[in-house]
């Protein structure tokens, strides 16, 4: 099967655009005339220092970073950041508010109490997290309010900045970074792992302001320390350097299509034409309340376990892979990062029409 007819819908890491693979592929034996590829470079020399330059400098025009904030190019994937961002930020008295709106907020927030007191300023459980609630109870004494902006997992996602007042706002943008323009200024602290929209699995994106740093707590391993890794540029140990690499290069192609400005126009249209077939489906049943259904992951299913099997079957056998919904959940998602033709979308709609008609719907 040719790669022109395969369309990944994997929750992550996911597809990546074919001109960047061929990109990356033209240059793993020899980056630049070098004679050596960006997997087998020292991080401390002068050429992947300009890479590690040249990719910070797009990321910080991308998304318009100001002069407040650093962004850090880590490992230890998004999930180290449950335990890094109270152990940097919770300070005294203690205190932080999360969000809990999915299955990595839980996590988030679980972690966190092992650091001090969290107070929960709302949770969509009763509803399976099928949405974003409306009305926060916050503490008067938190450090920072938390929140993850996309739910991968159940197909919710934060359609608005949560108003928390002088809180320093923490949010978890792994599944939608670069997807949309970000006031990065409202934030104290955004964090996300690469393998959604910027990069293969591995490297972790923080883009902090740098008036937070130095409040760790006195168990924090220096690894772990904002204050630390700002000093040393994201080198207190070796980066992962081929990731920071990939993600230039999908920073050059998010530039040649527009930015993170087109790319929001982009994602919305592909999210809206999936999301009107699903309304109009006597079938299919998405997951997520409309007013708070994510563009990132399209969430939904038939009602049976047995059909849900047979389509996602039938899916796989037409190219349109991935789309098992998570253990959590069951049914269908269907992942629609920057990378995601409209073709892929308009490919699995044209199944979905043809499923329903077979099965006598």
């Amino acid at each position: 099967m040719s790669r022109e007819k395969v369309y990944n819908f994997s929750a992550g890491p996911s597809m990546m655009p074919e001109s960047v693979l061929q990109k990356a592929g033209a240059e793993i034996m020899d980056y630049k005339g070098s004679g050596m590829s960006v997997m087998e470079m020292s991080h401390r020399s002068s050429i992947f220092a300009d890479i590690f330059s040249e990719t910070k400098a797009k990321l910080r025009r991308a998304l318009k970073v100001p002069d407040s904030h650093e962004i850090l190019f880590l490992q230890g994937g998004a999930t180290l950041q449950f335990a890094a961002i109270p152990m940097n930020l919770m300070g005294k008295p203690g205190c932080a508010d999360y969000a809990v709106t999915g299955n990595f907020s839980t996590l988030a927030a679980k972690e966190a109490a092992k650091y001090g007191r969290v107070n929960i300023a709302c949770d969509s459980s009763d509803k399976g997290h099928s949405y974003i609630p409306k009305e926060l109870s916050l503490s008067e004494d938190a450090s920072y309010f938390y929140y993850c902006a996309n739910n991968t997992i159940y197909g919710t996602e934060w359609k608005h900045i949560p108003d928390v007042g002088d809180r320093t706002l923490v949010c978890d943008m792994s599944s939608n970074i670069i997807s949309k323009p970000v006031d990065v200024a409202k934030y104290g602290l955004i964090y996300a792992g690469a393998q959604k929209n910027m990069a293969p699995a591995g490297l972790t994106v923080i883009i902090i302001d740098k008036a937070l740093a130095g409040r760790e707590l006195p168990i924090c391993p220096s690894v772990m320390s904002y204050a630390t890794l700002i000093e040393k540029d994201s080198m207190l140990n070796t980066p992962p350097c081929w990731c920071i690499y990939m993600l230039v290069l999908m920073l050059d192609w998010l530039e040649s299509i527009g930015g993170v400005e087109e790319m929001e126009k982009l994602k919305s249209y592909r999210a809206k034409l999936l999301y009107d077939q699903l309304d109009e489906s006597r079938l299919f049943i998405p997951h997520a309340q409309p007013d708070s259904r994510s563009d990132m992951n399209v969430t939904f299913r038939t009602g049976s376990d047995e059909l849900d099997a047979r389509f996602i079957k039938g899916a796989s056998e037409r190219g349109l892979l991935n789309l098992k919904g998570h253990r959590l959940t069951g049914g269908m998602r269907a992942s629609l990062y920057n990378a995601m033709p409209v073709e892929g979308v308009e490919a699995l709609i044209d199944y979905m029409k043809e499923f329903e008609v077979r099965h006598n719907v």
